[in-house]
């Protein structure tokens, strides 16, 4: 997801789309668990899409 993307997101939607993601992240960490193994980048993607979601919500909590 880009950044540009997340930006035009509210702070809901957002709040909605890191839980999603965080159950992403626990299921690819389960696969890998028990030998599934994923692609790594994917670990990869999500944990940074993480971040910019998280750095979002906190540019847009210091506006207000």
């Amino acid at each position: 997801m880009k950044i540009a993307d997340i930006r035009e997101k509210n702070d809901q939607e957002l709040q909605g789309e890191l839980k999603s993601l965080y159950k992403e992240q626990f299921n690819l960490r389960m696969q890998r668990g028990v030998q599934q193994s994923p692609k790594p980048s994917e670990f990869k993607k999500v944990r940074k899409t993480i971040a910019r979601i998280k750095t979002v919500l906190n540019q847009n909590s210091k506006k207000v």
